[in-house]
Parts: C-alpha cells; structure tokens; sequence
C-alpha cells in the first residue's frame, strides 16, 4: 500500500541516518513535517532518539526551510513580481503593500503561523517578497516551529505501543484518498467542459 511504502521509506531513512536524516527531511520538506516528526516521536519510544533532542533538530531543520523560501521570495519572487505582476492583475503598490503589512504583522505572523498545520510552510516566501527583517525571521521560526516540532513528536512517542495499528489505519485510508482523487478529477473534468459548451453557445 502507498501509506506502508511511505511512511517505511522514512523510518528506514531516519534510522539509518540518524539526526541528520530529521534535519534534512523537515529543512527539505520532502515529506509532511507532521509525518516526519511522528516518525521520529516513535523513534523516541523506541530508544533511538532522544525526544528533546530531535524536536531541537525538527526545528532547525524548518528554520532552515524557512530560510530557503526566504531567499526565494526575496531574490526570485519580488523580481518576478516587478516584472510580470501587471499580467497576474497585481497592482504596482502590491509589493509596498506586501512590506506594510509584514512590518506592522510580520512577528506575529512568522511565530504563530509556525504552529499551523499546513499553513506554517507558507509564510517564508511572501515574507521575502515583503523584505520582513531576516534576523527575525530566523529566530521567530526556530521558536515558534520548537513546540510545534516537540508536540508532535511527544504525540509519536505516546502513540508508539499503538504504531501497527495507526499504519494499518493508514493503510485503509489509501483507498479513501484515491476515492476523494477520482471525485475531484470528475469535479473539475465537469467544470471543463461546462465552459466549453458555454463558449460555444455564447
């Protein structure tokens, strides 16, 4: 099943690796941070990690992820947006109201958007387009990614006698996440060709 394959592929990685391997899942979000830090949560059940240790390391890793897309708003998108933000119906004060706002929200924004989950990997890139202070975005992602990070892998360290059972679970819902698949690809197929066949009778 794609759950088991999945979630054994990062097992196997994170414990051959070791801590390297949760700093460069969680700073190259190749997986889910959720995934990763239940993973190494169970790792700690196991004795394989220290709990405090690891949420340490999930939460350098993001920061280092969060630095990655700052660059990139900063350095690709403003560019980008200078450029071509006309042809995407973004005014030219977009990017001064982008920086208004990070300065007068950007610290409460940076911190606790951190402890959303799949919103936090969000914030970063639109900071760097805003130009929001670097030194604040470090520290402020470290801090509000460490309970995030400890939370949950404190629920995969209490979760760990039950492990085979939640991968079975997992397992199940592989066919339930290629059902919603198919019903979103009839969805938007629909959509499709409704607006055809309104452009013809128009």
């Amino acid at each position: 099943m794609i759950a088991e394959l999945f979630t054994g592929s990062i097992t196997q990685f994170i414990s051959s690796i070791g801590y390297p391997g949760v700093l460069i899942l969680t700073a190259l979000m190749p997986a889910p941070l959720e995934v990763t830090m239940l993973f190494s949560g169970y790792l700690a059940y196991n004795g394989t990690f220290d709990l405090i240790l690891v949420s340490l390391v999930g939460a350098a890793g993001c920061t280092i992820s969060s630095v990655l897309s700052y660059i990139i708003g900063l350095k690709g998108g403003r560019p980008f947006l200078e450029k071509y933000g006309k042809y995407l119906f973004l005014e030219k004060n977009y990017l001064e109201l982008t920086e208004k706002w990070f300065a007068k929200y950007g610290d409460k924004a940076v911190f606790f958007l951190r402890l959303v989950p799949g919103v936090h990997t969000l914030v970063s890139f639109p900071a760097g387009i805003g130009k929001y202070d670097f030194k604040k975005l470090v520290l402020l992602s470290f801090l509000g990614y460490l309970p995030c990070c400890f939370a949950l892998a404190y629920t995969g360290f209490l979760l760990g006698p039950y492990w085979e059972n939640i991968l079975s679970f997992l397992n199940g819902m592989d066919i339930v996440m290629i059902g919603i698949a198919i019903l979103v690809a009839i969805y938007f197929l629909k959509i499709k060709r409704w607006k055809r066949q309104e452009g013809r009778l128009s």
